[in-house]
């Protein structure tokens, strides 16, 4: 949960936020004492670059004790941005510290406690932070030595002191493994985060939270369309439907085509059972034809009507008359600026069927190349002369609807990149393992069921999304505004896993 944009993780001691008896190197993670030694006057410490964000709930670095030097009067510990660097941590308010040469805890005080055993070269001291109790604990060589302070502030930087000549030590902020076995520890946070939401209790006040679970789980059948599981569903809770059955088949027909690929027969059915619907968002109905682009190439859409013989080479023909209707209409050469903006599309090397600066290669040149099977599996448009063949019919109609929707409407960023994208896909000869491959995965397919059926039920003056989903999206909207106020839970209370488990 941390956003390290705005608040960084602490990863190395700070070279301005340190008293000139420390010296640094090693990237910032070894420090070394250059001062006198002589009195506690010549104590120095360093903090970290950044404080430890809550949003993080555990965190935890460990030191190496390279050389005790010569008294080994080290502090490790935490201390808050204004405590005096000429001091070592633990002894000022707002500052703790477990120190080697006594094993004793220093809390805002001169005065320490006993708490754990003593350190010197050689070994290994872990701090960690748990963020969501405010407290603090040590480790030595991988054992933890229990918790040393209770009721931190906010806000705490590591933070490392020496006093003595030669003494050295290494910090490792998660550069290396540690030494402490730390993720057993976030395993009992995370389970105990997730038992308190388990058995969360929630007031009567509330109403039948078990209704409005009902309705919720109801809401979502019917919205995605599982039809029989909705009837089930109701029966055995209860619970009315605001949709009729039969609306609710024809949505499950229609993703049912689009997650089959067959995006043509999925147009055709959507314009007969909701007229007007497509007309009326002319965006929408662009990104299905995109879409149905797409699925020609994949081999999916590949169902061939009788085809009317069409002059032009090319998906992208030549863009003259296009221009010189531009300027006739402007009396200028916006519509041509952003034609060539539009066409404009990156030199690749290597092409074999595709964009050619802005152009896609000739209909014979491309149909050289349609017998070629990609990687012993996969052809373009299935293999298919005929299906490459409407293919680039329906390039040129897809091409020209771009256009009409130009004249209307003005440029739209997204859909000249959608269209862009989509005949992309023609400048390599395996478009599947091209960099605009990804368009071909059939997962894609779920963004555009989702967007055709929000579509459907808001024409219907329905909700465009589910109530179980509008609630899972405030869940998670809740814990970043607790990331944001620094509770810690929130780094253990990730909504997916919570209902994946």
């Amino acid at each position: 949960m941390v956003n390290e944009e705005k608040t960084p993780l602490p990863r190395s001691w700070s070279p301005k936020d340190k008293f000139n008896y420390i010296g640094l190197s090693n990237g910032n993670l070894r420090v070394h004492y250059k001062g006198h030694g002589k009195t506690h006057k010549d104590a120095a410490s360093v903090r970290a670059t950044c404080p430890i964000p809550a949003s993080c709930g555990l965190y935890y670095f460990e030191v190496k004790i390279v050389s005790k030097g010569r008294d080994g009067y080290m502090g490790i510990g935490l201390s808050a941005h204004d405590v005096n660097m000429n001091r070592l941590p633990g002894w000022d308010k707002h500052s703790y510290g477990y120190h080697g040469d006594d094993g004793h805890s220093f809390c805002s005080s001169g005065t320490g406690l006993p708490y754990g055993p003593t350190f010197t070269t050689g070994d290994i001291i872990g701090c960690g932070v748990n963020l969501i109790d405010n407290t603090c604990f040590y480790t030595k060589n991988g054992h933890n030595l229990g918790i040393a302070f209770t009721d931190l502030p906010n806000n705490l930087f590591p933070t490392v002191g020496l006093q003595t000549p030669g003494e050295v030590i290494d910090a490792n902020f998660g550069q290396s493994p540690f030494v402490f076995d730390i993720e057993d520890m976030m395993k009992e946070l995370r389970a105990r985060t997730k038992s308190v939401i388990d058995n969360f209790v929630i007031p009567e006040s509330y109403g039948d939270h078990q209704a409005i679970l009902h309705r919720l789980v109801s809401s979502y059948l019917v919205h995605h369309g599982y039809c029989a599981t909705a009837e089930a569903f109701s029966e055995g809770t209860g619970q009315e439907f605001e949709e009729e059955i039969s609306s609710i088949k024809n949505r499950q027909r229609i993703l049912k085509l689009i997650l089959a690929g067959r995006m043509g027969e999925a147009i055709d059915l959507t314009s007969r059972l909701y007229p007007g619907l497509l007309e009326e968002r002319q965006n929408l109905h662009f990104m299905l034809k995109c879409r149905q682009f797409i699925e020609m190439v994949n081999g999916s859409d590949t169902e061939v009507p009788p085809r009317q013989i069409i002059g032009h080479t090319s998906v992208i023909q030549s863009t003259k008359p296009f221009r010189n209707s531009v300027n006739e209409m402007n009396g200028d050469n916006n519509g041509s600026e952003y034609l060539d903006e539009e066409m404009e599309t990156e030199e690749k090397n290597g092409y074999v069927n595709g964009l050619q600066n802005g152009y896609i290669q000739s209909e014979p040149e491309l149909m050289k190349d349609i017998g070629v099977q990609y990687g012993g599996v996969k052809k373009l448009c299935g293999g298919s002369r005929p299906a490459v063949e409407r293919m680039l019919d329906f390039g040129r109609e897809l091409y020209n609807y771009s256009q009409q929707l130009f004249h209307e409407n003005g440029t739209d960023e997204s859909n000249k990149k959608m269209l862009q994208d989509a005949f992309s896909l023609l400048a390599y000869s395996n478009p599947w393992s091209s960099p605009v491959g990804w368009q071909l995965d059939p997962i894609q397919r779920e963004t555009v069921c989702a967007q055709l059926n929000s579509a459907i039920l808001e024409s219907s003056n329905l909700s465009q999304k589910p109530p179980l989903e509008i609630a899972v999206a405030h869940a998670k909207e809740l814990i970043e505004i607790m990331s944001r106020s620094g509770l810690g839970s929130c780094a253990f209370a990730n909504v997916d896993d919570m209902i994946k488990h």
